[in-house]
């Protein structure tokens, strides 16, 4: 089985030809080049892009790109404007793009999170529509994420990075679980799957991040391997970790099988992302 990382944002550097909408997260530049580099280096077959809000918005010019260079090793994700009113039109476009395999909605402050924004409606029933993924990204937040989920049982939901702040600089809050049971709740739903992903940024101990694991086996006892996909965050963990060090405890480990190993490092998003 190919290991497919769910989550990486390549861009380029910050140049008068595509310029940057914000800062990146530390490196000048994660290149299709250079990210290929990374994974090759240890052994990562493939990826999902989500085309980097940071640098680009809903810009996915750069990651289609990277996908055009080198189309055996990514698939992409795009973020969708929500108060777009063409939006479901942005939805069924993206369907026909080569290479492309979701979208992402975002929820955070100056965004749309209301449950009866009639933009989220229509994006996340556009999504159902065209057989496409939502990537929820609502981290800290989840019970802004619970009404679309439930109004929405047709639509494939991702849920990023656990849906769970992780930090971006150490160090590691005490409570940075805490909201562990609103997520494990969230299994009831037949539609949400989960990416665990930057969850090594999660962990109050040096690498390989030994006590993630407890929360970790909770997460995969509540949705099942079938709905559980690894990832490393890459580029957003760069100030917590290397990306072989979002790699390695996940493939190391002996607390899961090589089976368990193989649908959470790559079976399973061959399935959702349909790869």
């Amino acid at each position: 089985m190919p290991v497919i990382d769910v989550q990486v944002h390549p861009f380029d550097r910050d140049h008068p030809g595509r310029p940057w909408a914000g800062p990146s997260h530390g490196l000048l530049s994660a290149t299709g080049e250079e990210m290929v580099a990374a994974m090759d280096s240890v052994g990562v077959d493939g990826a999902i892009m989500v085309s980097s809000f940071s640098a680009y918005e809903y810009d996915p010019s750069y990651a289609l790109e990277v996908y055009n260079a080198y189309p055996d090793k990514f698939r992409v994700v795009t973020p969708v404007d929500a108060t777009d009113p063409a939006i479901d039109d942005v939805v069924a476009r993206w369907k026909t793009t080569p290479g492309a395999r979701g979208i992402r909605i975002r929820m955070r402050e100056g965004l749309p999170m209301d449950a009866d924004h009639p933009g989220l409606h229509r994006a996340f029933g556009a999504a159902a529509r065209h057989d496409l993924p939502v990537n929820l990204l609502c981290w800290g937040i989840l019970y802004k994420g619970l009404p679309h989920i439930r109004r929405h049982p047709d639509t494939v939901i991702v849920i990023d990075h656990l849906g769970l702040l992780q930090p971006m600089r150490p160090p590691v809050p005490a409570d940075v679980w805490a909201d562990l049971p609103k997520l494990l709740d969230l299994a009831r739903y037949p539609n949400v799957r989960v990416k665990i992903s930057g969850a090594c940024t999660m962990s109050h101990q040096p690498f390989p991040y030994d006590d993630i694991w407890a929360p970790v086996l909770r997460i995969i006892d509540a949705f099942g391997l079938d709905r559980c996909m690894w990832g490393t965050d890459w580029t957003r963990t760069i100030g917590m970790l290397t990306y072989e060090q979002g790699v390695a405890p996940f493939r190391e480990t002996t607390r899961l099988s090589a089976s368990d190993k193989a649908a959470l490092m790559g079976g399973t998003v061959q399935k959702v992302y349909k790869w």
